[in-house]
């Protein structure tokens, strides 16, 4: 069977990115992005400007490599699960119309995560940012913990840090037990008075991304041996554990020990968090096996669209989280 080239994409909040590779060896990768993230509105993410976005990017693509087909498509979406109907509707037909597109996967972008991460082995990915989600498979189904949003969940991640380093940033300002007059500091410097908080917090709609700036914060007061920071960044590591142990399956005869891998952006703040993080995982997954991500979600797009193309996919199909049509034209 004569392969063509496979495109990876990957959909957040930063943008759209996009990357072309032969199937049989993914690297080194084509890539292009665009900084617009795609839209989600009321009938949730908007498939027209995602392929406004995609179709010259994948053209441009296909150009520079000279030419040729794509034998699969894998696109990894932040809101796939909740937000995805349009996509899953509209995209196949599209990308078959003006691509040639027959063989394509939506995944939720935890998916790509866990795909970038791990391969198609058993385990568990937690992805830790400014939230926190935890997703798990054994091969036979997916497991999800967390990803509940800063009001509801994302325990441990940049949002949670950063809120509870306020926090305790207030009760040092008010003479509550708890605070830290370290922290306090730290706020006032970097967002004002504290009876300003308030004000600037509450009307945001990015509060998830303003909570989360603090956190480092709290990471160096950790670092400088603020009692109260240490705290909340054990705290912080006993929830990103649980969300771990919550998804990874037992060990098997067949597969051996699961493993687990970490990512994001949160774990770039170093030992005030890594130290008691490595110990909770310890604790909490003592049957799993810790190592090193692989990739990212772009390389987990492509590696899903190259295990359609080369009919090697066993990480499982889900209707929410790992879409997969039949083939199209078929």
């Amino acid at each position: 069977m004569t392969l063509g080239w496979v495109l990876g994409v990957d959909s957040g909040g930063s943008g759209l990115r996009a990357a072309l590779a032969d199937p049989r060896d993914l690297g080194p990768a084509q890539s292009l992005a665009s900084r617009e993230p795609v839209r989600t509105g009321s009938g949730g993410i908007d498939a027209r400007h995602l392929l406004d976005q995609l179709l010259p990017m994948a053209r441009t693509l296909l150009d520079r490599a000279g030419g040729g087909t794509l034998s699969a498509v894998a696109i990894g979406a932040a809101g796939m699960a909740t937000l995805g109907g349009r996509l899953r509707a509209e995209l196949p037909g599209e990308l078959e119309r003006s691509l040639g597109v027959r063989r394509l996967a939506l995944a939720a972008d935890a998916v790509t995560a866990y795909a970038g991460a791990l391969g198609q082995r058993p385990g568990a990915v937690v992805a830790a940012g400014t939230g926190v989600i935890a997703t798990g498979t054994d091969l036979d189904s997916w497991r999800r913990a967390d990803g509940w949003g800063h009001l509801l969940g994302d325990c441990g991640g940049g949002a949670w840090i950063g809120r509870a380093g306020l926090e305790a940033a207030l009760r040092a300002h008010d003479g509550r037990r708890g605070g830290s007059p370290a922290l306090l500091s730290r706020m006032e410097s970097a967002l004002g008075p504290a009876q300003e908080l308030p004000g600037l917090l509450y009307p945001r709609t990015d509060r998830a991304a303003v909570l989360a700036s603090f956190a480092p914060q709290v990471g160096e007061c950790a670092a400088d041996g603020d009692a109260v920071s240490v705290q909340i960044l054990a705290a912080a590591a006993r929830h990103i554990a649980e969300a771990a142990a919550a998804v990874c399956p037992p060990a098997s005869e067949e597969s051996g020990p699961s493993q687990f891998a970490l990512t994001g952006g949160l774990l770039n703040m170093g030992p005030p968090l890594l130290v008691p993080l490595r110990e909770e995982l310890a604790i909490q997954l003592p049957h799993a096996q810790p190592v090193s991500a692989t990739g990212d979600p772009l390389t987990g797009a492509l590696l899903l669209a190259a295990a359609l193309a080369t009919d090697s996919l066993v990480l499982p199909r889900h209707p929410a989280l790992l879409h997969v049509p039949t083939e199209l034209g078929s």
